[in-house]
């Protein structure tokens, strides 16, 4: 994978006369997002694609084509993005359409049991160690607040702990100390989240199992993403998960993985196969839904028995389950096979490792951070970044002329025509369509990029 100066992107399809719907109107990237202002909050409809963080104009995007994205200037961008993790077969995978075609073909949505939600959960349960029974739901945010209400139905308890950086979806009890979009743009929670909100939200250091005068008899359930991906990529390190399992099997308390990210996108099944650490229950997202909007949380049978309609604690959705949407589901997972997974950690890991080379070789500090399938860049560090404040440093440092580092890199890809995330605390996304080409090309663009990069 080692880069070549001369490798360069295939020829831009002419794209330019055929993308816009309102052909009186400019047709490039600064108009399109000027007009998305006028009728959407800030012109996005998620606060970390606004470049708040990066500066400039967000992209917009006209269509999507394995590992690349087009803008409506007709640009072509190889993308790191891939839907923030959502897609991993590449953009308009063909298999993958022609399972929502068929699909789509029998109806959109019923609000009524369907065949495909039964096919994608057995799916799902047969391949995740501990999961004997799975509930769909539309993101990732019903999954994790779902999957607390639930702990707490089962415990009869009320305080969860949460880990600073871990972001659980943008529910009112698990928004404090957030990372991804909420870091991204400054936030430390939210404003219209009142006290009583998170008087039960306890939040403790990644990496870091709490003491037993916090995790103790009150508390109904731990979340934590098990390979941290919303603060760049922060592994777990040795003996935090598996203090985590001891620690609530000695209080009684649940352990829920949110593995909304890392779920089917790291190994065939999740973080358990990784870290051989089983929580009593798991939450599911993006790559289950093949790009469409499908989630899920699922565990053990015992404490699924609380929930409706077999018991007390209520949980809904009319467009839970959708039939597109586990239907491309289905469709990715069944290609993704034990090999298909060593194969991509193997390119990632590589990737990774000659990254990190380019970055040396240009006298650029920065640390990249690789676990598995996932992988992020850390300007300013020298080393293995382990929590979220550390991670917040880094993402602060700034070159010379006062520019944060990330976003001066961040701007020399993107002329360059690739695609990074908007923001220092998103991993990259390399996923079956990105060719070894496609991955030169990316070294080859960060070679440049960080050719006299350095911090203040």
């Amino acid at each position: 994978m080692t880069g070549n100066s001369d490798n360069q992107l295939p020829p831009i399809s002419a794209l330019k006369n055929t993308l816009a719907d309102n052909t009186t109107y400019k047709n490039t990237n600064i108009a399109w997002f000027d007009r998305a202002k006028h009728v959407i909050p800030g012109g996005v409809d998620s606060p970390v694609r606004s470049f708040n963080s990066v500066g400039g104009t967000p992209v917009t995007v006209a269509k999507g084509q394995g590992a690349y994205l087009f803008d409506v200037e007709g640009n072509r961008y190889v993308d790191l993005i891939q839907s923030y993790g959502a897609i991993i077969m590449g953009h308009a995978d063909p298999d993958t359409l022609d399972a929502i075609r068929n699909a789509m073909s029998r109806g959109t949505t019923f609000g009524a049991p369907t065949t495909g939600e039964v096919l994608l959960a057995e799916e799902i349960c047969s391949r995740v160690p501990g999961c004997n029974l799975i509930r769909f739901v539309s993101s990732g945010t019903e999954a994790a607040m779902s999957a607390v209400r639930l702990a707490r139905g089962y415990t009869g308890r009320s305080r969860v702990i949460k880990f600073a950086g871990c972001y659980h979806g943008h529910s009112d009890g698990l928004l404090a100390a957030g990372g991804s979009g909420i870091a991204t743009i400054g936030l430390p929670d939210s404003a219209g989240v009142p006290p009583s909100s998170v008087n039960d939200t306890i939040i403790c250091p990644y990496n870091q199992v709490p003491p037993p005068d916090i995790l103790d008899e009150n508390i109904a359930c731990v979340i934590v993403e098990p390979i941290a991906a919303n603060m760049g990529v922060v592994p777990p390190v040795p003996g935090f998960l598996e203090g985590l399992r001891k620690a609530c099997n000695s209080v009684g308390a649940l352990l829920i993985f949110d593995e909304v990210i890392t779920g089917f996108r790291i190994a065939y099944s999740n973080a358990t196969a990784l870290c051989e650490v089983t929580p009593d229950l798991y939450c599911f997202g993006k790559i289950i839904g093949g790009g469409l909007p499908l989630a899920a949380f699922g565990g053990r049978s015992d404490i699924f028995s609380m929930l409706a309609p077999e018991g007390p604690v209520y949980q809904a959705g009319t467009l839970s389950g959708n039939p597109l949407a586990t239907a491309a589901g289905l469709s990715v997972l069944r290609r993704l096979n034990r090999d298909a997974y060593s194969r991509l950690q193997a390119k990632v890991k590589q990737f990774a490792t000659e990254l990190q080379s380019c970055f040396v070789a240009a006298g650029t500090k920065a640390w990249v951070s690789q676990y598995g399938t996932l992988c992020s860049i850390f300007f300013g560090a020298g080393s293995e970044v382990h929590n979220y404040e550390e991670s917040r440093i880094a993402a602060s440092t700034v070159t010379s002329d006062g520019t944060g580092m990330y976003a001066a890199f961040f701007h020399r890809m993107l002329k360059q025509g690739v695609m990074l995330a908007p923001g220092p605390y998103e991993a990259m996304f390399i996923g079956m369509a990105h060719s070894d080409s496609d991955l030169e090309y990316i070294l080859n663009a960060a070679k440049k990029a960080s050719s006299g990069l350095c911090a203040a």
